[in-house]
């Protein structure tokens, strides 16, 4: 039996935690392009109603994949636990429940996702001109899910491992698959949103099957046979109980963010496309403490595993430093060059849609922000297995503060659309004050140690 060893439990945290890091957030980067480049080539090669079917379509399946990266992350934490213990029999069968429940769950995905199309472009308000491109779109995406949860998987399982290089390479080849694609099927052969969608699906299956490829090749650093690949009741249940309140926590963020774009469409095309732009934009931002909240996740879970609870917790004041660091660059050109930012995604003439842009980005800037010192610590949360706390702070933060709000925002007389975007911005408050009345919580009754000056 293969000895397992993890950089993650010892020697210097802050150069492990960023060479972690670095390729998750590359990773994340290269992801959201592909809703980004699909965006951006019906920008400047298609019609706004083009634009306004991505917009809407491609943030539905951002729930798609907020579910299935939040039932991952169970996978992550699970195997990453298991690591930090030296129990290599059990990480591969964590590996092995993993790809049953997950392949049953891209089968579901796929089925429900192509069924109800017409339906999730109907509740998220897609303008009557945008509605048919809407519906193509989310219906091609949809019969990709399969490959999704693959990849989604395969990610999440390497950095259980704590490797985030391979992620990185996989994600890089169905990248560059979905750039060539996008231009091909809508600049040389004008097929809009749906060429996109096929782009898009396309890109994932490779990336997929190479991934597959480079796995068989790849040395785990246990033994692994098809003696695992059956599923294991408890540690299955195991998988689900971590990662369904997490699934639910960004589940509904993404839909809160549907919900948004709903309230924004009924005020028109050009405020549809113009806040569809904004939340790509920011949805870059938003990366860097999603990647730190990914990685936190990692890292916490072998050391708590391995017993080492207080360089676990020296690791989510360090990501954080970093996490808001780069948080607030970002945020700073966000704000005050959000119309020329906006320029990547659609023609420069196209006035009122970049200032619409422009509008929404200032208001979600500073949620995104927030949210690189809130994520971090929910990164922690989920490290330790406090997921459930993670999916109630989360609900509330989206049902009691960010929807009322936002809904109240837009049913003004003449609605702006800067202060339905700060809806977001107080739930992130709201979210982050939560994360650190939990953690204070957790110290008091000893169950954390103390806040103590931390050094890398």
């Amino acid at each position: 039996m293969k000895q397992i060893n993890s950089s993650f439990l010892n020697g210097a945290i802050l150069p492990t935690l960023l060479r972690f890091s670095f390729p998750v957030l590359l990773a994340l980067i290269l992801q959201a392009l592909y809703g980004a480049v699909d965006l951006w080539a019906v920008g400047k090669f298609a019609a706004t109603a083009d634009i306004s079917a991505v917009a809407t379509g491609s943030q539905t399946m951002q729930i798609i994949t907020g579910l299935v990266t939040g039932l991952a992350t169970g996978a992550t934490v699970l195997l990453g636990i298991y690591i930090g213990r030296k129990k290599p029999d059990d990480a591969a069968k964590v590996v092995g429940s993993s790809i049953f429940v997950f392949t049953i769950l891209g089968v579901i995905l796929t089925i429900a996702i192509v069924l109800a199309a017409p339906w999730l472009a109907r509740i998220t308000n897609a303008p009557p001109e945008a509605f048919a491109k809407t519906v193509a779109y989310i219906r091609i995406c949809g019969a990709g899910s399969l490959f999704i949860v693959a990849y989604n998987l395969i990610s999440a399982i390497f950095r259980g491992l704590g490797d985030s290089k391979s992620p990185l390479y996989f994600v890089i080849i169905a990248c560059v698959i979905n750039i060539m694609g996008d231009i091909i099927l809508t600049k040389y052969i004008p097929m809009g949103a749906a060429g996109t969608a096929i782009a898009t699906v396309t890109a994932q299956a490779v990336s997929v099957i190479l991934s597959i490829i480079l796995i068989r090749r790849k040395a785990l650093p246990f033994d692994f046979s098809k003696a695992h690949l059956q599923p294991q009741s408890q540690i299955s249940g195991s998988i689900l109980k971590l990662g369904t309140p997490i699934a639910m926590q960004s589940m509904c963020n993404e839909i809160s963010y549907l919900v948004i774009l709903g309230f924004v469409n009924a005020l028109g095309e050009v405020a549809s496309a113009g806040v569809g732009i904004a939340e790509k934009i920011a949805m870059f931002i938003l990366l860097i403490p999603t990647a730190y909240m990914q990685s936190i996740s990692a890292f916490v879970a072998q050391n708590e595993g391995a017993g080492l609870t207080e360089r676990a917790k020296k690791s989510l004041w360090l990501g954080m430093m970093l996490s808001t660091f780069l948080g607030s660059i970002f945020a700073y050109f966000s704000i005050f060059h959000g119309t020329r930012l906006s320029t990547l995604f659609i023609k420069a003439d196209e006035t009122a849609v970049l200032l619409a842009a422009a509008e929404f980005l200032k208001a979600t800037s500073i949620e995104c922000f927030i949210l690189s010192a809130a994520y971090c610590l929910v990164g922690y949360f989920n490290g330790t297995k406090h997921t459930n706390f993670v999916m109630i702070q989360s609900l509330l933060s989206i049902f009691v503060v960010k929807l009322p709000y936002a809904g109240v925002a837009s049913s003004h007389a003449v609605p702006s659309i800067f202060q339905i975007g700060i809806a977001g911005a107080l739930a992130a408050a709201f979210e982050l004050f939560a994360c650190l009345w939990y953690y204070n919580r957790l110290k008091k009754d000893d169950k954390t140690p103390t806040l103590q000056c931390i050094t890398p």
